[in-house]
């Protein structure tokens, strides 16, 4: 049975989330009807991105289309740090946009800091373009907020919540009684030498900086020269952008006990309001069962995946094949086999004609899953059941899959296979070009061929089994 698209849509089911700061599963409700604003920690500027860091983000673009399937207007933020960010969860330690200065040569000055933020902020605008995710509505630099930083921490001076040392203005958590409500942290846990550093000038191990001193760089403020802590700098672009409360915060499980706990406890108790009614966390990427991190040194890059054969766009199908809070071991075998899936999947659907209509039990089927805490394992595994299905016409599947592709992000309808005799010779000439850079390690050339064959209409794609071309 097939039924037009827009009939579908026209009841809004409901969406179930899992709220790390209930601990529980909760029917969404939006602050206001039929909009939802998201903030999602972004980026530290000062390297490439690499592919655990990027789960991330293929985790809030489902979550974006998945409202946007259901309907809602969406307000998405993802935030730009590109200073204040310490290499420690702790307040010691060096900036991490000022280690890539020194690693990269560049005086220690703001301006070269804005410079390599920008170049590395490119990089993963990039990534994300090749993941297929959604762009986000604004995209805050943390450098740019100075003055929301400021407003707020003059604010927790005002109440009695902020003090100073000889480093820095610090956030005193024996005035928030809550803190620690995310997750559950015990301030048991939170002892000097553990998650924070030794400093006998806090009243607490667990006090946080708001603002550290600098008498050589950084910004004027009225306590001191110097850098907002990383903490501050999402309660202020967080506010300006979406105001206080809004909807949905989301980040990696290691925001929890440390970063969003500040960022709640600094926004609630400057304003008196909730930050966010609703936190949601990815799990890891891990390599060898532990956790991928640039600390570790030799993580993976899409590039690094590129270079051994694997679509991003394979990487964003196998992502998807798991559930955002389980965390997922990579392997290039692993992603290899998606890869495999999706080209499978793609040939599938480049074979379907065009002008059916959707499956309304599909369609029922596809939004219940996505609508119970995202559920796109689920809905990847009924896709495979409706190309089976021979009680479904043909057109009527192409249509259905391209509506999930909606959600889904794999640009299953822009892709198609193309038979190796019908591949137009400049073309071919082009991939053989682009083959011979990249087996003589000219990645620039090969980048720069990639990008001429797809101006032309087709992608290239690497596969273990040699490269398939496709058309747009």
């Amino acid at each position: 049975m097939a039924v037009q698209e827009e009939e579908v849509a026209l009841e809004r089911m409901e969406i179930k989330l899992y709220n790390t700061l209930s601990r529980s599963l909760e029917t969404f409700t939006p602050l206001k009807d039929g909009v939802v604003s998201m903030y999602h920690c972004g980026p530290t500027v000062y390297d490439y991105a690499h592919i655990g860091n990027l789960r991330a983000y293929v985790f809030a673009d489902i979550l974006r289309r998945t409202f946007e399937y259901n309907k809602f207007s969406v307000k998405q933020v993802v935030n730009i740090t590109d200073v204040g960010h310490l290499v420690t969860d702790g307040d010691d330690g060096e900036d991490k946009m000022t280690k890539a200065l020194k690693r990269e040569g560049k005086p220690l000055s703001l301006e070269a800091m804005r410079e390599v933020a920008t170049f590395y902020f490119e990089r993963f605008t990039d990534d994300l373009k090749s993941l297929n995710i959604e762009t986000p509505h604004e995209f805050p630099r943390a450098s740019d907020h100075i003055a929301g930083d400021i407003e707020i921490i003059e604010k927790l001076q005002e109440k009695g919540i902020a003090y100073t040392t000889s480093d820095g203005v610090y956030f005193d958590i024996s005035k928030f009684p809550a803190y620690g409500k995310l997750g559950n942290i015990s301030l048991e846990s939170l002892k000097d030498g553990s998650r924070v550093a030794v400093n006998p000038e806090k009243k607490s191990p667990a006090d946080f900086a708001l603002w550290k001193f600098d008498a050589t760089l950084g910004w004027d403020a009225p306590w001191g020269k110097g850098f907002p802590g990383w903490h501050i700098e999402c309660s202020a672009m967080s506010r300006e952008f979406l105001g206080q409360p809004f909807d949905i915060h989301t980040g990696g499980i290691d925001h929890i006990p440390v970063h969003h706990n500040n960022e709640i406890a600094q926004s609630e108790a400057a304003y008196d309001a909730p930050l966010a009614h609703y936190w949601m966390h990815g799990a890891f990427v891990t390599m060898n069962d532990g956790k991928m991190a640039k600390s570790a040194g030799g993580f993976v890059t899409l590039k690094t995946l590129e270079d051994d054969m694997v679509s991003p766009l394979a990487y964003r199908y196998w992502l998807l094949t798991a559930h955002y809070r389980s965390p997922v071991n990579f392997t290039l075998e692993a992603v290899r086999g998606a890869q495999n899936a999706l080209i499978k999947l793609m040939t599938a659907v480049s074979n379907l004609p065009e002008g059916g209509t959707l499956v309304a039990g599909y369609g029922e089927r596809f939004r219940a899953s996505i609508n119970n805490d995202l559920g796109m394992s689920q809905a990847i595994a009924l896709i495979w059941e409706l190309l089976k299905d021979t009680a479904v016409a043909d057109t009527d599947k192409r249509t259905t899959i391209l509506n999930f592709d909606r959600v889904l992000g794999l640009k299953l309808g822009s892709l198609a296979p193309v038979e190796e005799e019908k591949v137009p010779e400049e073309i071919q000439a082009l991939a053989d070009a682009r083959e011979e850079a990249r087996k003589a390690k000219e990645w620039e050339k090969a980048d720069a061929l990639r990008i001429e064959i797809e101006n032309r209409g087709y992608v290239v794609m690497d596969t273990a089994g040699g490269i398939k071309i496709l058309s747009k």
